[in-house]
């Protein structure tokens, strides 16, 4: 099992980037979470619950969509993510 404090970029197995972790937030107060949904059959309902639940707390919550989830996220879509949230819950589904 992977050490969970190594991240691996699934873009390029074969040389994983070396990446610090960022230290998590104590509180959501304040911040503006993205919901990133990959375009996977079914991953709107897992993030759409997320979305429900993190507003009901008082949370800003804004959402995103990949066009496929064959390819990276376009760079034009990661670089609005990266202005407008502090973090980002991206989904997985099938």
């Amino acid at each position: 099992m992977n050490d969970p404090g190594i991240l691996l970029d699934p873009t390029a197995e074969r040389s994983p980037a070396a990446r610090a972790l960022l230290a998590r937030p104590a509180a959501l107060d304040g911040l503006t979470v993205g919901i990133l949904d990959i375009s996977k059959a079914r991953g709107n309902v897992f993030l759409d619950r997320i979305d429900e639940l993190l507003q009901a707390r008082g949370v800003a919550v804004k959402r995103y969509r990949k066009p496929t989830f064959t390819r990276p996220a376009p760079t034009s879509l990661t670089q609005t993510i990266a202005a407008e949230c502090d973090l980002v819950v991206e989904g997985l589904a099938d």
